[in-house]
């Protein structure tokens, strides 16, 4: 079924899901959604299941005519939502008719958006997701960003009885400041004298960011004397921190499966979220978890998903 017309894309607009993850050994990376706390409040808003694709926006979003009735939830960065030139909510379903214009305007606070509608976005599956990765052009429309005059379609599913409404206590806020929890390594032991120092330093987040990666300005990581600055090339995961030769961290995300730089630490997954609310010039700092306190707070995050859903239910 036919669901959406772009008439104007937005900068960075792209089909996602929760992500390809079994294919990373052939050099494809998992992609998917880099906010997949409000990728799945999205879903969960309209009615779909968690994993049901959605529109990722970034910065600001896509004008879209709608050419069917359905339920939409918009979630992540506090943008200017509109219906046919009115404000609606966010974190909240609304139904829309046929031949209705939607409208997401630029984010007053945070930097992605999750645009859900009712039975998620219908794409082919390509190695397991929907998710777009642009750079190898696999997934979503033709493996891009929306373009003007695409038409989207939508996948089966029932339109809600009443509207689905976000406990406002629920709802994340996002601030220019943020703590990110991370587990030193796997590469600490070249960081011997320079960690203490890491996590007590606050870095900006820069323009150089996307969904590949995340680099910061601010203090310079140094190698302990004689410590290697590079090692042969071995998988990477969403989230490790990798010191270049100038020192200064990137935080890998989504889009990259290999790197040859040495990590510093590695971002915990629940928290890959709030940076991906993060915009350049919001300060960032790290607070050191051990892997057991990880594991309590993905715990933590599964069981909040699980309030979420179970208030709908």
């Amino acid at each position: 079924m036919k669901a959406f017309k772009v008439i104007s894309p937005g900068p960075m607009t792209t089909i996602q899901d929760l992500g390809r993850f079994s294919f990373m050994d052939r050099g494809v990376p998992p992609s998917g959604t880099l906010d997949s706390f409000s990728c799945r409040v999205a879903n969960t808003l309209v009615g779909n299941g968690h994993n049901c694709a959605v529109l990722e926006t970034t910065f600001m979003g896509p004008s879209l005519e709608a050419l069917c009735d359905m339920d939409i939830a918009l979630t992540g960065a506090d943008s200017n939502l509109t219906v046919n030139g009115n404000k609606v909510e966010g974190w909240r379903s609304h139904s829309v008719k046929s031949g209705d214009v939607i409208r997401i305007a630029s984010a007053s606070s945070g930097c992605r958006g999750y645009l859900a509608l009712t039975g998620g976005i219908d794409v082919p599956v390509v190695m397991g997701s929907r998710s777009t990765f642009v750079r190898a052009r696999i997934g979503g429309i033709e493996g891009r960003a929306l373009i003007k005059g695409d038409i989207l379609g939508r996948g089966p599913g029932s339109l809600l009885k009443q509207p689905r409404i976000l406990p406002q206590e629920l709802i994340p806020k996002y601030t220019r400041e943020i703590t990110l929890r991370a587990i030193p390594g796997p590469q600490d032991r070249a960081f011997r004298e320079e960690m203490t120092v890491f996590f007590s330093s606050v870095y900006e987040v820069s323009a150089q960011t996307d969904r590949m990666g995340c680099r910061l300005k601010g203090h310079a990581v140094r190698h302990d004397p004689g410590a290697p600055r590079s090692i042969v090339t071995e998988a990477t995961v969403p989230g490790n921190i990798q010191v270049p030769e100038d020192g200064l961290p990137i935080i890998l995300l989504v889009e990259q499966t290999t790197g040859g730089y040495t990590k510093i630490a590695t971002v915990i997954s629940t928290d890959i979220s709030l940076l991906a609310q993060a915009l350049p010039g919001h300060k960032a700092a790290f607070e050191r978890v051990s892997v057991e306190r990880a594991h309590e707070l993905y715990r933590g995050q599964m069981r909040l998903i699980s309030t979420v859903t179970g208030l709908f239910d």
